[in-house]
């Protein structure tokens, strides 16, 4: 059988190299340029391939038009102004998907569709997430260079004499992607998986039976595409799965991980958006169910995917340096560069939150108790020479004394359905505030140092007055709910909260805005695109989702065995089951009430509707535990 190609790398090829691989491989039979909108969905077509080889130059020139009904870019491709332009990028892999169940005649091959990452233009121009992303990396580059030059001592502190000895800038990163696997139609069983957690069998344990295989094959799959995938394996939430018979099994319910090595900022975000369709179909191919979203059960953690994030030097004798790492790395955490692009992300998180953290689902993950970061809070280590892991904070320094290449910022909010393009954009134009503020006011390693350490209600050049930024403790345990407020400020609780940080913090959005990275035009658009997703997915499925759940509350107690504290407990459970759901003449339910907000487009009230149901859905749910437990049998 002829080998397939699984990735093409345009950058290092000309035009005709590229049409004679695709003229040589005839099983290529589709091309689809796939181009990410302002709401985190990617487009995905077929286009005959012989339309890009007629004219290759003129293809990847223009590309391919779209009305706009495809893209979700409220504000900028409207019904009426709705024409846009999906662009290749030359810069990037090009990937090749092949359909196994379509099997080429001609070839006897699988029928291969050619992916190409690409950018959306409307009238205005670039409006993507791609886009964004990409002037992004253009500004921070340019900024960095030109800091460097006029400032010689930073640059000394990178072991460098001269501005020209650096040859380019290049923003790595990498993400962690968990996700959920189980067999279909299986029900999950809160307790057991709860218990299974709290004593952590699953975590980092063997797998066995469809999922192993599933999951090397991932693996497989990943490097096929040049992933360079580094590990895969169980994260701490599911239960054993039952042996069915011979080499069958049932009741699978398992959280897993995979991680890939470091790449460029681009490459990551659409290693990150691919990734995804090839796992679940190696997945799906074994007869297991997949999902990424950031909290499929509530109860039991949920998934994340933590984005990795650092800057590195290309020099010119070939060398490359890390523009975070300190000359002396047994005595310094950082040089005065890091711990500027650091305090940047802390301080600008506000505006930087709406993009990881933008849908319901994520916010469901957020909770306390499954080492899911709701404080803005950084984590050094215990000291230089012995680097340490803190769980428990928004973001970590992760460093390798051995390695300076190594060193880098974990950010552990991400999910899977967090927007990496637009989350990286703001990441790094935080950190290039933070770094401007540090050479602005000429600190040093000392003064940039305490200036992260310093302690509320203390004076600061750069950092905000009233707040904390540094902790090496578990953040939920040293500290009461109280304090935590107090010293990391309080987090959003949803949707709305969240991306009202837009409106209330005016100056930070500048940051967002320099260089023309995010314009206004794609602000607003993300932030309608966001509340209206918000909204929709309230009111069509949650709502409906705890109707259903309410609805299976019954009464399960009859006149035997029954207790006082049974009749009790139900008579509170009812009581809250009629304040949820059940009109009367006078009065409206809580649903009704959330209902009627979104129709009338009072965000803030439906906000705090919202926050109402959580909670009493919380008490409804653990109140029914409670008197489901407490009965020897129940009564159809």
């Amino acid at each position: 059988m002829k080998e397939l190609i699984y990735y093409i790398n345009p950058k290092k090829m000309k035009t005709e190299e590229i049409k004679k691989i695709l003229e040589k491989h005839r099983e290529i039979k589709f091309v689809s340029l796939i181009s990410v909108d302002l709401g985190n969905n990617h487009t995905d077509e077929r286009i005959p391939i012989e339309n890009m080889l007629n004219d290759i130059n003129a293809f990847l020139t223009i590309g391919a038009q779209t009305d706009g009904s495809s893209v979700n870019l409220p504000g900028i491709a409207e019904i009426n102004n709705a024409k846009v332009d999906l662009i290749p990028d030359l810069n990037c892999k090009w990937f090749i998907d092949y359909n196994s169940s379509n099997i080429d005649e001609s070839t006897n091959l699988p029928t291969g569709t050619l992916q190409i990452p690409s950018f959306l233009k409307h009238e205005s121009g670039y409006v993507d997430s791609r886009s964004v992303l990409k002037r992004a990396e253009k500004y921070f580059n340019k900024a960095i260079l030109s800091l460097l030059k006029d400032n010689p001592y930073y640059l000394n502190l990178l072991g460098l004499k001269n501005i020209d000895e650096i040859s380019s800038v290049e923003l790595t990163s990498a993400t962690e992607l968990e996700f959920w696997v189980k067999t279909p139609d299986h029900r999950s069983d809160i307790e057991k998986l709860t218990t299974s957690q709290t004593l952590k069998e699953q975590y980092w344990k063997r797998t066995i039976g469809p999922v192993r295989t599933a999951l090397e094959q991932s693996l497989e799959s990943l490097n096929k595409f040049g992933y360079e995938a580094e590990m895969g394996h169980k994260e701490v939430g599911g239960v054993p799965a039952k042996l069915a018979g011979i080499n069958k099994y049932s009741h699978i319910m398992e959280q897993l991980e995979i991680d890939w090595k470091f790449d460029n900022v681009m490459q990551t975000a659409d290693n990150e958006m691919m990734s995804k369709d090839i796992i679940r179909e190696v997945f799906v191919k074994h007869g297991l169910d997949i999902t990424f979203d950031a909290k499929p059960i509530e109860g039991v953690a949920g998934s994340g995917e933590h984005h990795h994030v650092g800057v590195a030097l290309k020099l010119v004798n070939g060398k490359t340096i890390n523009l975070f790492s300190p000359i002396n790395m047994e005595k310094e955490f950082l040089n005065p560069i890091g711990l500027g692009a650091l305090m940047g992300i802390l301080k600008n998180y506000e505006i930087i939150n709406p993009f990881v953290t933008s849908s319901n689902d994520a916010f469901n993950r957020l909770k306390v108790g499954f080492e899911a970061p709701i404080c803005t809070v950084c984590s050094l280590g215990h000291s230089p020479e012995t680097p340490s892991r803190n769980r428990t904070v928004l973001i970590g320094l992760v460093r390798d004394i051995n390695s300076p290449l190594a060193t880098r910022f974990e950010l552990r909010s991400p999910n899977p359905s967090t927007n990496t393009y637009l989350t990286l954009s703001s990441v790094y134009l935080s950190m290039l505030d933070g770094i401007e503020s540090i050479i602005e006011n000429k600190m040093d390693y000392e003064t940039a140092y305490n200036e992260l350490n310093k302690e509320n209600n203390s004076d600061s050049y750069y950092l905000e007055k009233n707040r904390k930024y540094r902790s090496e403790e578990d953040v939920f345990e040293f500290y009461s709910e109280e304090e935590r407020n107090k010293f990391f400020g309080k987090p959003p609780r949803t949707v709305f909260e969240n991306i009202s940080s837009f409106d209330i913090y005016k100056k930070k959005i500048d940051v967002l805005t320099k260089g023309n990275v995010f314009t206004k035009e794609i602000l607003n658009s993300y932030k309608q695109s966001i509340t209206s997703m918000w909204t929709t997915q309230l009111k069509n499925r949650i709502l409906n989702h705890n109707i259903n759940l309410i609805r299976r509350y019954k009464k399960l107690h009859g006149e035997k065995d029954v207790t006082d504290l049974d009749i009790v407990n139900w008579e509170k459970i009812n009581s809250i089951r009629h304040n949820l759901m059940k009109d009367s003449l006078n009065n409206e339910s809580l649903f009704t009430k959330i209902s009627k907000a979104i129709d009338s487009n009072d965000f803030e009230k439906v906000s705090d509707l919202q926050i109402k149901m959580n909670d009493d859905m919380i008490s409804l749910k653990d109140l029914y535990q409670i008197y489901k437990h407490n009965l020897l049998e129940f009564v159809d």
